[in-house]
């Protein structure tokens, strides 16, 4: 048998070469080159007719139309937990693989044991793990009182062993934690790097669409919060989710950011206790504030996250700056367009804060990811920098452009429901998103342009 060849591939313009070097010999690139196997033998082998002819030997793929292909519904498995079957798009795929990411201490392995020990009781489950040991997995579940009699735990890092383990278990689900741990004997190179975590993902996403094994794979982050490892991890994979919020608090939120069987963007709640993740079914209550009395610099808005709505409070702190340049400072909002949006402000609605430290932040951690925050941002900052407090039941959205108008945003009706549910009574929204018969019990004032929204907040 011929042995397996070894290149090493530029990251960066993708050209290969025999050895390794510091540099990229095409474009120049430093420290791009990694490792990669490449299987030289024909597949119809050396001595075949069709080696000695020059073509390689093989079964055609079969062909068919649209028309032909059935499209019946996916099967899905429930997890057991309905906000993470909602960020999964209904429950678990057979034969799926979902890299869920987030910050050290999050609830990433947490959450996977719960939902593991749950599906042991109806189907062989499988948890193996290269970070820690069995009983240490065994602590954390008698920890969370969780039941352990069925689930098969494994400490492995190799991931043909791996897979052979897998081949004998016969697991329905099985979760890998964590890609950045397991290596393959085939390459050299350390666990972690690049070509490491690449190959061994290949090899888990084909044992699971061959086996239709539903596998859950913990992935690590850089510093600056994205998956560590090769972009194309996330291109090989059905599903990834990450994990939102502060590791000290005490929500979590889970965000699909890719997803082949369901909507991106949906986000799941969570809050962590002693007994582990608890689902949080009605995430508006957990996000709104409930004061005695108006405060100055708080409003109400909805976004929209996935296939639903959800009611954040949206607080600013506007303050006299003694610097030369005044602090733009954001949690959970987009830094740069809060710059654009008090640019707009001034030209628009003649209210200048060049001289003035803008502070906005959104509450329970949560990320607003859309621009119909915009309105309630600016609304927020006028209340605090006229220090007057807003009714606590306004309910404020809408997108902000760049010439002072109040865009529509998507699914404006159900926002406003919600809102309604919750005993808002007055609504600013962009006009094209006003009803023609607003819900019971609340007016809704539908505006075009900033000023006339701010005479409507503030009058």
């Amino acid at each position: 048998m011929a042995k397996n060849k070894r290149i090493y591939g530029c990251t960066e313009c993708g050209a290969t070469f025999s050895k390794w070097a510091g540099q990229c010999g095409e474009c120049q690139a430093w420290n791009t080159l990694v490792e990669t196997v490449v299987d030289i033998t024909p597949t119809g082998g050396t001595g075949s007719a069709a080696g000695r002819s020059g073509h390689w030997a093989g079964q055609a793929a079969q062909v068919r139309t649209l028309a032909e292909v059935s499209t019946e519904e996916v099967p899905r498995q429930p997890s057991g937990s309905s906000e993470l079957d909602r960020v999964l798009g209904g429950g678990l795929v057979t034969g799926s693989v979902v890299l869920i990411g987030g910050d050290p201490g999050i609830g990433k392995s947490t959450i996977l044991l719960q939902t593991l020990c749950q599906l042991a009781e109806s189907m062989p489950a499988l948890y193996v793990t290269g970070e820690e040991s069995q009983q240490q997995v065994a602590m954390r579940a008698r920890r969370l009182g969780l039941p352990e009699e069925r689930l098969r735990v494994m400490t492995e890092t190799c991931i043909e062993s791996i897979i052979a383990t897998a081949r004998v278990e016969k697991p329905r689900v099985m979760v890998v934690d964590s890609i950045q741990t397991i290596f393959t004997e085939q390459l050299q190179s350390a666990p972690g790097g690049v070509a490491q975590v690449r190959e061994s993902a290949a090899l888990l996403v084909r044992y699971a669409k061959q086996s239709g094994t539903a596998i859950f794979l913990v992935g690590h982050v850089t510093k600056e919060g994205s998956l560590a490892g090769p972009r194309v991890l996330e291109h090989m994979v059905d599903t990834v989710l990450y994990f939102e919020g502060e590791a000290d608090g005490r929500l979590r939120m889970l965000r699909a950011v890719k997803n082949r069987f369901g909507a991106v963007n949906e986000l799941g709640v969570f809050a962590m206790t002693d007994k582990g993740l608890k689902e949080v079914s009605n995430p508006s209550a957990i996000f709104l504030s409930r004061y005695e009395t108006p405060i100055p610099g708080s409003v109400v808005m909805s976004t929209w996250e996935g296939s639903r709505p959800m009611l954040v409070e949206v607080q600013a702190l506007v303050d006299t700056s003694h610097l030369g340049n005044p602090r733009r400072v954001t949690l959970g909002l987009d830094q740069n367009r809060l710059a654009m949006l008090l640019a707009v402000l001034h030209r628009h609605g003649g209210v200048a804060t060049y001289d003035q430290d803008v502070f906005v932040n959104v509450v329970g951690g949560v990320k607003v990811l859309e621009t119909a925050v915009d309105l309630a941002l600016l609304a927020a900052v006028m209340s605090s920098l006229r220090d007057r407090p807003l009714p606590m039941d306004l309910m404020v959205f809408g997108e902000l452009g760049l010439s002072g108008e109040i865009r529509p945003v998507p699914s404006g009706q159900e926002r406003l429901k919600e809102a309604a549910k919750h005993g808002f009574t007055r609504a600013i929204v962009p006009k094209a998103n006003a009803p023609r018969e607003s819900p019971k019990g609340m007016q809704v004032i539908g505006v075009t342009r900033l000023d006339e929204a701010l005479s409507a907040i503030f009058d």
